[in-house]
C-alpha cells in the first residue's frame, strides 16, 4: 500500500493532499441534521424531500447546472425518473443528477486490484477522471486497504462516488461460501457512513435464474453476479441480498445512498444479448425498484454489457417498461467482440446509440477492458470516448443548447481561428499537439490552412471566396457565430 503523501513524480496530475478540499454542502447538511433532530425524521433521501414537495439546495443547484426549473427537478426526483446521488456524509460533493430529463452523464471506474495500484495512483485516476469530465466515479478496489483508499477518494471527490460493496465483503472472508448477509450489511453500513453516494447491489440474481445461463458462451461476467451465483450454487439457497433487501433500503434512507441495481446476469458477448436470463433479472430489478420507492429511496438500473446494434433500442424499451422509467445506467454496450485493446471504441459506438434512445448515464470502457487494470492514460482515453458518446446522444435527443459548442467550434474552424478551435475542443492539449506536430510555429496559428491540405488545397479557404461572391452578387450574408464562440471560450 502506498503512502498518502503527494506523489513524488509531480506533474500535472499530482494530487496535493495537504490542500483543503471545499465542502459546498456542509452548511446545507448541518441545517438538515438539525431539522431531523427536531422532527425525528431520519430519512435524508432526496426522493423523500421531493415527495414532500420540498426543493432542496441540491435540487436548486442541479437546476442551475442543467438549465432546468427546480420544480421540474423536484418532480422528476419524486417520480423516480431522476436521481441526485448525494450522501449526507459527502459534503465535498457538487450535486449532479442522472435522469432522462437531463444531459446524458458518464461514469469513470477506478480502483486497485489485489495485484497492483495504491492510494496515490487512485487519486491521480480520480483527478484525471474529474479533469476530463467524468460525472461520477466508481471505486472498484478489490485489494489492499480498501477502506483507506475509499476514504482518500471520497475526501477529494467533487463528484458522486459509487462502489460495489460485495468486493470489500469478499476481502473479509476466506472463501466465497463464507459470505453472509450480516457481513454484507456491515460493509454496506460502513460504506454508507463513510459517504458513498451510490452502491451496486446485485439483488436481482436469483437462484432460479442460474440454469438460464447454461447455454451462454461467456456465462456470468459480472463479478458481483458470479460471486453470488457461486454462493447460491454451493448453499442451494436464495440470494441473501434479495432476501434482506428491505434492511439495505433502511440503511440507504438513513444516509441518502442511491441504489444502482446491478445487472449480475448482463450478457458478456453479443451472442448472449437479450436472452432469458438477462430479462428475468431485469423483471426482478423492477420489483426491487418499487420496494425501494416505497421508502423514498432513489434507484437507477444497471444495464448491459455487450449488445449488437440492432438490439440496443430494445434494451431501453424493456428497461422503461419493467423498471418504471428509473434512470438507466449502462456499461457501453460493446457492439462487437473482436477488438481487444480498442473496446473504448467498440463500446462508445453502442453508448452513443443507447444514450440517444434514453439511457441516462454511460459507464465508460477503457482500452484495457478484458485485458488488464487501466492506468491513468487508459482512464483518460475511456473518458474522452464516452464524453463524445454522451454528447452525441444529447445532440440526437435535441437537448437545448447541446449543439452550441459544435457550432462555435465549427465557426472557429471556418475562420481559421486555431486558438479558439483548440480552446473549444474536448481535449485542447491533444488538439494543439496534433496541429503543432507538423506546423509548430506561431505563424501557422494564423494560417488559413493545415498540413492536411496545405495552402493550395484548403476547401474552406476557397469557400470563403464563394461567401464573398454570395454577399456581393446575391446579398446573402453568412451568419456570424462570433458572439457564441467568445461566450463559450470565456466560459471555459
Amino acid at each position: 500500500m502506498g503512502s498518502t503523501s503527494t506523489p513524488a513524480n509531480g506533474g500535472p496530475n499530482a494530487v496535493d493532499l495537504s490542500r483543503p478540499v471545499p465542502k459546498p454542502r456542509a452548511e446545507w447538511l448541518a441545517k438538515r441534521r438539525d431539522e431531523a433532530t427536531r422532527t425525528g425524521n431520519r430519512n435524508f433521501s432526496e426522493m423523500h424531500f421531493a415527495r414532500q414537495g420540498i426543493i432542496t439546495e441540491e435540487m436548486e443547484y442541479v437546476g442551475r447546472r442543467e438549465g432546468l426549473a427546480p420544480e421540474l427537478v423536484r418532480d422528476e426526483v419524486a417520480r423516480g425518473r431522476m436521481i441526485i446521488p448525494a450522501n449526507i456524509n459527502h459534503p465535498e460533493l457538487e450535486p449532479m443528477c442522472i435522469g432522462v430529463a437531463s444531459l446524458c452523464k458518464i461514469n469513470s471506474n477506478i480502483g486497485n486490484s489485489a495485484i497492483t495500484s495504491n492510494i496515490d495512483e487512485e487519486l491521480r485516476k480520480l483527478h484525471t477522471s474529474v479533469h476530463y469530465g467524468a460525472d461520477t466515479v466508481m471505486d472498484l478496489s478489490t485489494g489492499g486497504d480498501i477502506h483507506l483508499i475509499r476514504e482518500a477518494i471520497l475526501r477529494h471527490s467533487p463528484v458522486p462516488i459509487g462502489t460495489v460493496p460485495i468486493y470489500e465483503a469478499v476481502s473479509r472472508v476466506k472463501r466465497i461460501e463464507d459470505l453472509t448477509a450480516e457481513i454484507m450489511l456491515e460493509v454496506i453500513e460502513e460504506q454508507a457512513e463513510q459517504g458513498v453516494d451510490y452502491m451496486t447491489i446485485h439483488a436481482g440474481v436469483l437462484v432460479q435464474y442460474l440454469p438460464l445461463v447454461a447455454r451462454r458462451i461467456t456465462g456470468i461476467v459480472s463479478r458481483g453476479g458470479a460471486i453470488l451465483a457461486q454462493w447460491m450454487a454451493h448453499h442451494h439457497k436464495q440470494n441473501f441480498l434479495y432476501e434482506r433487501f428491505e434492511d439495505i433500503v433502511k440503511i440507504f434512507a438513513k444516509y441518502d445512498v442511491s441504489f444502482s441495481l446491478g445487472d449480475g446476469l448482463r450478457p458478456g458477448c453479443v451472442a448472449d444479448a437479450s436472452d432469458e436470463a438477462q430479462f428475468a433479472e431485469l423483471r426482478t430489478l423492477g420489483e426491487l425498484t418499487k420496494k425501494a420507492w416505497e421508502s423514498d429511496v432513489q434507484v437507477m438500473i444497471e444495464g448491459p454489457g455487450h449488445i449488437p446494434l440492432d438490439k440496443i433500442k430494445e434494451q431501453v424499451d424493456r428497461e422503461k417498461e419493467m423498471c418504471y422509467e428509473a434512470p438507466f445506467y449502462t456499461l457501453g454496450p460493446l457492439v462487437t467482440d473482436i477488438a481487444p485493446g480498442y473496446d473504448h471504441i467498440t463500446s462508445a459506438i453502442g453508448a452513443a446509440m443507447i444514450g440517444w434512445h434514453g439511457a441516462a448515464m454511460l459507464c465508460y470502457v477503457t482500452p484495457k477492458e478484458h485485458l488488464g487494470l487501466p492506468n491513468e492514460k487508459d482512464v483518460k482515453d475511456g473518458i474522452i470516448a464516452y464524453k463524445i458518446a454522451a454528447h452525441a446522444a444529447d445532440i440526437a435527443r435535441h437537448r437545448p443548447g447541446a449543439r452550441d459548442r459544435d457550432d462555435a467550434l465549427s465557426f472557429a474552424r471556418y475562420q481559421f481561428d486555431w486558438e479558439k478551435q483548440f480552446a473549444l475542443s474536448l481535449d485542447p492539449e491533444t488538439a494543439r499537439a496534433m496541429h503543432d506536430e507538423t506546423l509548430p510555429d506561431d505563424y501557422y496559428k494564423a494560417a488559413a490552412f493545415c498540413s492536411m491540405c496545405g495552402p493550395k488545397f484548403c476547401s474552406m479557404n476557397y469557400s470563403s471566396k464563394v461567401d464573398e461572391y454570395n454577399k456581393q452578387v446575391h446579398g446573402l450574408e453568412k451568419k456570424d457565430y462570433s458572439p457564441l464562440v467568445d461566450k463559450l471560450v470565456s466560459a471555459k
